[in-house]
C-alpha cells in the first residue's frame, strides 16, 4: 500500500510506515496534478501539512483513497465532512506540535518587548558606526515577568502557551467559546509539578486586560482581532498570531502599530500567504516568521510517528 507524503514527513515517520509494510513517497506533486498522481500510482493514502489543499474535486477524483492525514492541527486545508461522506478518514495529529507553536509565540514576545527583529536588521547596518544610538534606541524594553498575557483560544496549544507563561511569572487570562474551565499541569525538570485551574472570560474582557494577546483559533469567518477590537485593548499592548492568517485584519493592524496603540506584533501566518503584504513585511514593529509554528526537528518527528500510528491502527481495524 502506497503513502504519498506530498508535503514531506519526517524520518522517522518514513520508517515507522515501512516497518508496517507501506511503501512512502515523498515526490513534492504540484497541486493540480495530485488527483492524476494518486490515480496512476494507486496511493491509498494521502498525506499533508498545510500547503497541499484536499478539496471535493481530489476527493471525487480519487476513489481509491482510504486516508487523508494532516501533519498538525487545523484541517481547514480538507473537505473534511465531504471526505467522510465519502467514506475515506481523516486523521490528524493535534498535540504533537502544540509545545513547538507555543514556544515560537515567546519567541516573538521575547523579540518584540526586548526590539529584536528591528535591532537584528540594523545592527548589520549601524552596528559600527552608530552603536550608542541603536543603543539609546533599543534601551526601552520590557520584561514580560508579572504581566498578563490573554490567551485566545484555550485548546491543547493555548494551554501550552499558558504553561510557559506560568513558569516565566506572568499572569494569564484566556477566553474560549467551548472550553469553560482547564487545569493545566506544568512538569518541571526533576519530576516536581504544578495544577494551576483556569476559567475562561469573555473575550471582550481578556482584550480589556491583557498586557499582551496571542491567538489560538481555527481559520473562520471574519475578524477576531479587528478595528473595534483593538479600540478596547490597553494602549501598548503586544499581539501575536501563530495560529490562522485571516484572523486579524492586518491593515487595522498596521493603524494601530503606527498609532503606537500597539507596541508590537509577531506574525507567523498572513491573509496573504504565500505572498504576504508589503507593508506587513517592512513594517518595524513587527516580528516576522514565514508560517513555521509547527516546524521543528522534535515536532516532525512526533508527527510522523503519530500519523503512522494512526494509518496502521485504522487499516487494521477494517481488515478485522
Amino acid at each position: 500500500m502506497k503513502v504519498l507524503a506530498n508535503d514531506g514527513i519526517s524520518k522517522s515517520g518514513i520508517k515507522a510506515l515501512e516497518r508496517g509494510g507501506f511503501e512512502v513517497i515523498t515526490t513534492k506533486v504540484a497541486q493540480e496534478q495530485v488527483a492524476n498522481y494518486i490515480n496512476a500510482n494507486d496511493v491509498s493514502v494521502l498525506l499533508v501539512r498545510s500547503a497541499t489543499k484536499v478539496r471535493k474535486d481530489i476527493i471525487d477524483a480519487c476513489p481509491g483513497l482510504k486516508i487523508i492525514g494532516r501533519g498538525g492541527v487545523g484541517m481547514d486545508n480538507i473537505d473534511v465532512a465531504y471526505a467522510r461522506s465519502k467514506g475515506v478518514h481523516v486523521i490528524n495529529t493535534p498535540a504533537s506540535s502544540s509545545e513547538s507553536v507555543a514556544e515560537l509565540v515567546f519567541a516573538h514576545l521575547f523579540t518584540g518587548v526586548r526590539f529584536l527583529h528591528d535591532s537584528n536588521r540594523n545592527m548589520p547596518l549601524e552596528g559600527d558606526s552608530n552603536f550608542d544610538g541603536l543603543k539609546k534606541a533599543y534601551a526601552n524594553g520590557i520584561e514580560l515577568r508579572g504581566k498578563t498575557l490573554g490567551i485566545i483560544g484555550f485548546g491543547r496549544i493555548g494551554q501550552a502557551v499558558a504553561k510557559m507563561a506560568l513558569g516565566l511569572g506572568m499572569k494569564v487570562i484566556a477566553a474560549d467559546k467551548f472550553v469553560d474551565k482547564a487545569e493545566v499541569r506544568v512538569d518541571f525538570y526533576n519530576g516536581q509539578f504544578i495544577n494551576v485551574e483556569f476559567e475562561t472570560e469573555p473575550i471582550e474582557e481578556v482584550f480589556k486586560h491583557a498586557d499582551f494577546i496571542t491567538l489560538h483559533v481555527p481559520a473562520q469567518e471574519g475578524y477576531v482581532i479587528g478595528k473595534e477590537e483593538l479600540a478596547m485593548m490597553k494602549d501598548g499592548v503586544g499581539i501575536v498570531n501563530c495560529a490562522r492568517g485571516g484572523v486579524i485584519d492586518e491593515v487595522a493592524l498596521v493603524e494601530a502599530l503606527d498609532s503606537e496603540k500597539v507596541l508590537f506584533a509577531g506574525l507567523d501566518v498572513f491573509e496573504k500567504e504565500p505572498t504576504p503584504e508589503i507593508q506587513i513585511l517592512m513594517h518595524p514593529k513587527i516580528s516576522l516568521t514565514p508560517h513555521i509554528g509547527a516546524a521543528t526537528l522534535e515536532a516532525q518527528d512526533r508527527i510522523g510517528t503519530e500519523l503512522a500510528e494512526q494509518i496502521m491502527s485504522l487499516l487494521q481495524s477494517e481488515k478485522a
